[in-house]
This record gives C-alpha cells, sequence and structure tokens, in this order.
C-alpha cells in the first residue's frame, strides 16, 4: 500500500530557464530502500552462478526481508536523533513497495521520537530502473539466453544500454530530471528526503553533480549503492547543491 499524500504537491514540469531562477532545497538526502528479497536472492545466486533466483512476483512488489528491516528502522532512528542533521519536512517516495516499507519505518521512527511528520509524497520517477525482458535474469541466465544483449550492453556501456523492453541509465536519469525540476520548484528552502533505488541515487549523482560518462564509470566502480546507504547535497553559499556524502552507513555501524 503505497504512503498517503499529506500535502498536494503535483505539478506539470517547468522549462529549463524555470528551473534555473528557482530557489533550491537547503538540503536534497536520497537513501536506498533497505534489503529487499531479490537482492539476498540475487547475492545466493550470484554467488555459485545460478540461473534462477526463485523471484515469481513483480520488481514492484518485492518486500523487504528481516534484515531490511532492521536496517530501515536503524536508518530511521539515526535520522530522527539528526545524525545526519536538522530532519527533512518533505518525503518524497518510490512507489516501489520495498521503498514504501522504508520510508514507513522512517516515518515510524519519527512519530517514536515525537517529531512532526513530514509531508509525503509517493512519485512514480523515483521508482527503479526497469529491465524489460531481463528483469530477474541473473548474470549467468543472460549470458546464456541472452548473449546478444550481453555483448551490446558491453558494447555500450550501462549509460547507454537499454535491455528490449526496459531503461538506461540515461532514461532513468530524463525521468529525474524532470523530478528535480518539480522539486526544485515545490521545495524551496526545505530539506527534502528521497528514499528510492540504487540506479536513481546513481543518476542523481550524474545530473546534480555534473558527471560524465567516464566519472559515473569511476564512482560506480568504488562498490555498490548498499541497502539504506545515505547520500545528501546542502546548499551551497553559491547557490548550488554540493555533495556532503555518498553512500554512507553511518546508521549500520
Amino acid at each position: 500500500m503505497e504512503l498517503t499524500n499529506h500535502r498536494s504537491t503535483q505539478s506539470s514540469a517547468q522549462g529549463g530557464h524555470a528551473t534555473r531562477a528557482a530557489t533550491l532545497p537547503l538540503s536534497l538526502t536520497v537513501v536506498r530502500h533497505g534489503q529487499s528479497t531479490a537482492n539476498a536472492a540475487f547475492e545466493a545466486a550470484e554467488a555459485v552462478g545460478a540461473l534462477d533466483v526463485g523471484i515469481g512476483c513483480r520488481d514492484a512488489d518485492l518486500r523487504l526481508t528481516a534484515l531490511g528491516r532492521s536496517q530501515a528502522e536503524a536508518l530511521g532512528r539515526w535520522i530522527a536523533s539528526r545524525g545526519g542533521g536538522p530532519v527533512p519536512q518533505s518525503l518524497w517516495v518510490s512507489p516501489y513497495l520495498r521503498a514504501q516499507e522504508t520510508a514507513e519505518a522512517v516515518l515510524a521512527a519519527f512519530d517514536d521520537a515525537g517529531l512532526p511528520l513530514p509531508d509525503v509524497r509517493t512519485d512514480e520517477r523515483l521508482r527503479d530502473r526497469e529491465l524489460g525482458v531481463l528483469e530477474m535474469l541473473t548474470s549467468a541466465a543472460i549470458e546464456l539466453h541472452h548473449p546478444g544483449e550481453a555483448a551490446r550492453r558491453r558494447l555500450l556501456g550501462e549509460l547507454r544500454w537499454r535491455p528490449p523492453g526496459g531503461e538506461s541509465c540515461a532514461d532513468v536519469a530524463l525521468r529525474l530530471r524532470s523530478l528535480l525540476r518539480d522539486l526544485y520548484e515545490e521545495e524551496p528552502d526545505r530539506r527534502v528526503l528521497l528514499v528510492a533505488h540504487d540506479a536513481v541515487v546513481l543518476m542523481l549523482r550524474h545530473i546534480i553533480d555534473g558527471l560524465d560518462e567516464a566519472e559515473l564509470i569511476e564512482v560506480a566502480g568504488t562498490g555498490a549503492v548498499g541497502n539504506t546507504s545515505v547520500t545528501r547535497w546542502s546548499r551551497s553559499g553559491e547557490g548550488r547543491l554540493q555533495l556532503d556524502c555518498y553512500a554512507t552507513t553511518p546508521h549500520l555501524e
């Protein structure tokens, strides 16, 4: 079940000039959801080169594991304790169930701490990258059943490669540019938290930090965006969003 929107914030995307003129949020924080059933299944399958992860539901319907719920609860307590600075005033969430469950754990921690709940919005543009016909396939299964796509992926690179029926990372970036235009217009001078997915975190780095393809590959090569990891930008004196931290997990230490 999707989180209830506490504030009506729907509006059409504005042009580039309106985006540049808008006042930025005071801070923008994005966290990846807690460990999902697919995260755990893929980790086990990839470790032994298995072809099947045993997942039969839609990607959008994947739930958190027990560990994922524990991670989300720890994240909520850390944010509520102001571990990352002042608490967010707005919460934008992917519609996918694992992100919704993570956001619910954060809101529960706010409530337990007696903090005012942030305004909540579920936004489709924060969904995970869609992999089309390759959805829920392990690397070994892709190599075996779709060798042409595996070769095309290596040739084009992750930013440009679009699986049949799915999205390239550049496609994800395109919808996030639209989301950021709305967010900048609707959240001036506010602290905003996004709960989403690893592809969303990387593409926000691409957009906000102006990373080119080579720089993006370098960032991705430093390691995966961990479950409930925190990436945050703060508004600088020059009126830009400046990266404070990337994929950190102080609440899990």
